[in-house]
């Protein structure tokens, strides 16, 4: 509208252009690969620094699948053919500390879900981690050690913000934890950041550039070793292989995931991969057998996660194989199963932050409405009707 018909004061033009080129910088925060390490450092600050004041740009912001493939091709490009440069100033007892914290809060995602204690873990690194990796670079012993332990925070705070259902801001720190990977020269770490983005990708609707990122995942992984990474990324392509209705690749994937995990020697893989485990990839297995639509495999799967779960009481994954049991037991027509699996899936999501699990939950309460008839049915549906509420509230970071 042209401003002299306009009856508001809108102020000056010129306020309005900043305005609008600060919110087109800010939607774009973090979804770009830096050359500059300096620049990737300061991205991480503003990241770090916007989530903890909960900014509605990174909770309302679109996730854009194509915004994690490019990465991965500089990451796998940079990774076969890497430099370094210059000094360092950060002590080996300054980086065991922050792989002690990470290790902390790695438990605690696992143990309590996603969005449990990102708040803390993101105040941690703002005001701890940025300040060193500003002031070293990653071409001393001690440098390095800082940028890799500094991506595995990244990562984490990713995959916790993954958990909890806000992948725009997941995807921000998912990358920059990839190009500091890149400067610790880590193949390993950015290859397990890889199968993070592998993972969103599918569960957001992308499954064939899940498969790109996982396959760009093991590209990088042949200049290190990791075999619990390598079974992830082979049951990630499977789970992406499946959503795709490609069977006969996605049954092939499982098998070389489970050949992989097979190698795995636990005191040589690092703690990032600690819980790249049986409880983790017999639920992917399950999973992906049961977007195959194969109940009998989903049900074997399913029920080896839950019995490891429960040995390890991982709430949020015994939860999640639950609901892939009781979906299991939905397409072999067995009420009485799958009601039961869905009354532990629900008690279970109850005691985590997960929005994943709350949507297994709220998918069975879909599937199973039209067999209320059912006593044990009706007996799941107002469990879980009474518990979502508490779900719901318990997912908000």
């Amino acid at each position: 509208m042209p401003r002299h018909l306009r009856w508001f004061n809108a102020g000056p033009p010129e306020v309005h252009e900043t305005q609008r080129a600060q919110e087109q910088s800010l939607s774009d925060l973090g979804l770009s690969y830096a050359a500059s390490l300096l620049a990737t450092v300061e991205v991480v600050a503003e990241l770090g620094r916007h989530d903890m004041e909960r900014r509605t740009f990174l909770t309302g912001a679109l996730f854009s699948v194509a915004a994690s493939v490019a990465p991965s091709r500089d990451w796998l490009l940079a990774t076969l053919d890497e430099a370094g440069a210059a000094r360092g100033k950060v002590s080996g007892e300054q980086v065991a500390a922050i792989r002690r914290t990470f290790g902390v809060f790695q438990e605690l995602d696992v143990m309590r879900g996603g969005g449990h204690a990102r708040a803390q873990l993101s105040a941690y690194l703002t005001s701890h981690v940025v300040p060193l990796l500003r002031s070293n670079d990653p071409s001393t012993e001690n440098g390095r050690a800082l940028f890799e332990a500094a991506a595995e925070q990244l990562y984490l705070l990713g995959w916790m913000a993954f958990d909890n259902g806000e992948h725009s801001l997941a995807q921000r720190y998912l990358i920059q934890s990839l190009r500091l990977a890149q400067a610790a020269g880590s193949p390993e770490l950015g290859a397990h950041v890889l199968a993070g983005l592998s993972d969103q990708a599918t569960l957001t609707g992308n499954p064939d550039h899940a498969v790109q990122l996982a396959k760009a995942g093991r590209a990088g992984l042949a200049q290190g070793h990791s075999a619990a990474c390598l079974a992830d990324l082979w049951a990630l392509q499977a789970r992406a292989e499946a959503a795709m209705g490609d069977a006969k690749a996605a049954a092939r994937s499982v098998h070389r995931s489970e050949a992989a995990f097979a190698a795995v020697d636990h005191s040589d893989e690092p703690e990032w991969a600690r819980f790249i485990d049986p409880a983790y990839l017999n639920g992917e297995y399950a999973h992906t057998f049961r977007d195959l639509q194969r109940p009998e495999e989903a049900a074997h799967f399913a029920a080896l996660s839950i019995a490891e779960s429960e040995r390890q009481n991982r709430a949020r994954r015994g939860s999640m194989a639950q609901a892939a049991l009781s979906r299991a037991a939905i397409d072999q027509h067995d009420l009485e199963t799958a009601a039961s699996a869905g009354m532990a899936a629900a008690k279970l999501a109850a005691t985590v932050k997960s929005s994943r699990s709350v949507e297994a939950v709220t998918d069975l309460r879909t599937r199973l409405r039209e067999h209320r008839d059912s006593p044990a049915v009706c007996d799941f549906l107002d469990l879980s009707g009474a518990l979502l509420p508490a779900m719901g509230a318990r997912t908000q970071a």
